[in-house]
């Protein structure tokens, strides 16, 4: 990626910038704690209503039904959808796309975002986020909405961008931002409820 010039500080530069130094972007401050609040609260009722439903591996053409390398479950997110948090958030999903876009020459046409919550004893195993026969996924989004974590309570992502792995606690307020097709990860087992964000920048 190249970025233009001339060079103007923006709330996203340091996401985009910690990416295109270290190929993985880190930003603990991303979201605000106030979103991140309204953001998990929306969760805990999606789950009252039992609304969030087991993922599954891959897309319709490849999907894993054995369900044997994930354990989270999940909710899209639509801008159609009435929480004001929601919404909020995907405006602001939208605002840093045009930020890449215009800085980076990313061309990035679309998104996709769910809520994933992982229970206790429940992770995902090491993998990559583009599918195979389908290269529209461009840059992996994940945001996390958990207060208080420590390294103990586990469900730490872990990134491979060498053989070693790059280990990110799930703290809110936190982004992570990441090439799809490039960079294996994993989320270790989690030792206590992790909610987060997980979403795919693409191109048509």
């Amino acid at each position: 990626m190249h970025r233009s010039t001339p060079y103007m500080h923006n709330p996203f530069d340091l996401l985009i910038d910690s990416y295109l130094a270290d190929t993985i972007g880190v930003d603990t401050q991303f979201l605000s704690a106030a979103l991140c609040l309204g953001l998990q609260q929306h969760i805990v009722e999606l789950q009252a209503a039992g609304l969030l439903k087991i993922a599954g591996i891959g897309n319709h053409a490849v999907l894993d039904a054995a369900q044997t390398m994930r354990g989270d479950s999940i909710y899209w997110l639509d801008k159609s959808h009435s929480n004001i948090f929601e919404q909020q958030f995907l405006l602001q999903a939208e605002a840093f796309i045009a930020r890449l876009n215009s800085t980076c020459y990313a061309g990035i046409t679309g998104y996709e975002f769910h809520y994933a919550v992982y229970e206790p004893g429940s992770g995902y195993q090491r993998h990559k986020d583009q599918f195979k026969n389908n290269t529209s996924r461009q840059f992996s989004l994940i945001h996390y909405l958990n207060a208080d974590w420590l390294a103990s309570d586990g469900g730490a992502l872990l990134v491979y961008p060498t053989a070693t792995a790059q280990s990110i606690l799930p703290h809110a307020q936190t982004a992570v931002f990441f090439k799809s097709d490039e960079l294996e990860h994993e989320v270790a087992t989690a030792h206590r409820s992790r909610m987060s964000i997980t979403g795919w920048l693409k191109k048509d």
